[in-house]
């Protein structure tokens, strides 16, 4: 597993990148992700292409970032999700908290 950030040249937008299983063993590198950084973006991009699997863990990840990128005002968008994943996703209903693509 790798998780892996990229940063807009405006600094607007973060984009985290998780590679291999997103589960439990990922909470500290995925939170320092998005807390390690001196200011906040207005947006947030998650991109699942090389994600494998996730789990419920992985599940409550994402909805700390939203918690700390502001809630029903953040701006995250899960993109590039394998079927198996966006399945996850959906089932969860997760198409309503976030923008997944």
């Amino acid at each position: 597993m790798t998780i892996s950030t990229i940063k807009s040249e405006d600094g607007k937008a973060l984009t985290i990148k998780i590679q291999g299983r997103f589960d439990f063993g990922e909470h500290q590198a995925f939170r320092d992700a998005y807390e390690r950084i001196p200011r906040r973006p207005a947006e947030y991009v998650i991109d699942l292409n090389e994600t494998t699997y996730l789990d419920s863990s992985a599940l409550g990840m994402l909805l700390l970032l939203r918690d700390h990128a502001g809630g029903d005002e953040a701006d995250i968008k899960i993109v590039n999700c394998k079927p198996d994943v966006k399945k996850i996703l959906l089932i969860s209903n997760f198409e309503q908290l976030f923008a997944i693509q």
